[in-house]
């Protein structure tokens, strides 16, 4: 008795040695294997490029699956199944035939499936009384069980090649982000190395990365990075020790890094004489007795005019909380860093240190690095040895001089000196220093 349960004509097709060999392997099944057919397609499905197959092809074989009524392969069982080509493309997602035929052909080709030929070329199953099947014409899924191992161990070697592709690529990113950070910090601490040297050799290298790149060739871009890598942590930790070293040495217990020896703030104003430099304490006491009382506003911006310049909409700055904002922004714009930033803060107040970034950027343009400056002050200031009047001093006092060059504001700039001299010298509770009042009495200061 035979029974025509589905019929599709295949048409004449080439054998193949791909063909051949996939039904050698699938006669070689062992009768006692067992095998989770959805558990095998997951391997099969990681392993994919490994096999050849593609995913139009893979959803075929998804729906072949789905034809045979067990979850459970065994390799003593008929594995074939018979569904036409209307149901395949109804269960791969409606598929136009054309593609299922060519992907159809993908599969066998990959040793996926075996091809069961009818004598017309037909899909069918041939029933006997019993209505068990004696025959079936259609596709062999017996590959599925006889090579489940050989999937499972390309799945893993994927995998483990996908993990590894995945390590290098964090590898790159960690170590490309810290050389920029580290870089960063080299310039904005004055370590002394060839910064520009270091940029360049970092481009080199990262401009060898591809768009698309094998594992092992961003395993070996990886090696250089992490080289280079090396080389400037090096550099940073032995500019480290070195200061650590000098500070043990020196008598202060502190080494001062200072961005530009000869800058106007430590040649000028009482907090960069030489005495005071070698922790001398009759400076210190000097810088002890400047006025407790904070400096007025307009002092502070007539010293510092290019404040003015960072205040959205050209308005002016009336009070603190606006003077605070100005300095805000001109913290990034000199490349300080947030926890230098944060350091003057706590150290000096944060009025305090806002007045700081104000007065260095106005004389930004003397200053190699605005970052490693205010870490120097942000140092003194922890041990009271810094504050900004000499610094604010200095500045109206470069303002008068030139003025005077220019022949224009003279007047004004030294009534603004005037008038901070007037604040220190009315500190009847302090005692001005020497040095201090030299300071203040220059001549052609006032009037």
């Amino acid at each position: 008795m035979e029974t025509n349960i589905a019929t599709t004509p295949f048409g004449r097709r080439p054998m193949t040695l791909g063909m051949i060999s996939s039904q050698v392997t699938a006669r070689a099944v062992p009768k006692d294997a067992t095998v989770h057919k959805w558990h095998v397609f997951q391997d099969i499905k990681d392993a994919r490029i490994a096999l050849g197959a593609t995913d139009r092809a893979l959803a075929i074989l998804d729906a072949l699956l789905s034809f045979h009524p067990d979850t459970a392969l065994y390799g003593d069982s008929e594995l074939v199944v018979w569904p036409s080509n209307e149901q395949l493309i109804r269960r791969a997602n409606g598929m136009p035939p054309t593609t299922l035929r060519r992907h159809l052909a993908v599969l066998v080709e990959c040793g996926l499936i075996i091809r069961r030929d009818s004598p017309n070329g037909k899909r069918f199953a041939r029933k006997g009384q019993g209505g068990e099947i004696e025959q079936a014409y259609g596709f062999d899924i017996s590959p599925i069980v006889a090579r489940a191992e050989e999937f499972k161990n390309l799945a893993e070697a994927v995998r483990s090649e996908k993990k590894a592709f995945r390590l290098v690529k964090e590898r790159l990113t960690i170590c490309r982000r810290d050389i920029v950070k580290m870089i960063d910090a080299g310039i904005e601490e004055g370590v002394p190395a060839n910064w520009g040297r270091v940029q360049q050799a970092y481009q080199a290298i990262v401009g060898q990365i591809p768009r698309t790149a094998t594992r092992q060739t961003l395993e070996a871009i990886a090696e250089e990075l992490e080289g280079l890598w090396a080389e400037v942590r090096e550099a940073l930790e032995s500019f480290v020790k070195t200061r650590k070293v000098d500070a043990n040495e020196s008598r202060n217990g502190r080494h001062i890094q200072n961005s530009k020896p000869d800058s106007k703030f430590e040649s000028e104003s009482s907090l960069g004489d030489k005495d005071e430099a070698d922790g001398n304490v009759t400076d210190i006491d000097n810088v002890r007795s400047l006025p407790k009382r904070e400096l007025p506003l307009g002092i502070v911006l007539d010293a510092c005019p290019d404040m003015l310049w960072l205040v959205k909409g050209g308005g002016g700055i009336r009070n603190w909380r606006e003077f605070l904002a100005a300095a805000e922004v001109a913290r990034p714009a000199m490349g300080i860093s947030p926890s230098a930033w944060e350091e003057a803060r706590t150290a000096m107040g944060e009025q305090q240190a806002a007045i700081a970034v104000a007065a260095i950027y106005q004389r930004q343009d003397q200053i190699n690095s605005a970052g490693g400056y205010l870490r120097s002050l942000t140092d003194r200031a922890k041990v009271g040895k810094f504050s900004v009047w000499p610094m604010v001093m200095a500045l109206l006092r470069d303002k008068l001089d030139a003025s005077k060059t220019t022949g224009t504001g003279a007047e004004a700039a030294a009534v603004d000196l005037e008038a901070a001299g007037k604040v220190v010298r009315t500190e009847s509770r302090l005692e001005i220093s020497d040095a201090l009042r030299r300071s203040l009495d220059k001549p052609g200061r006032g009037s």
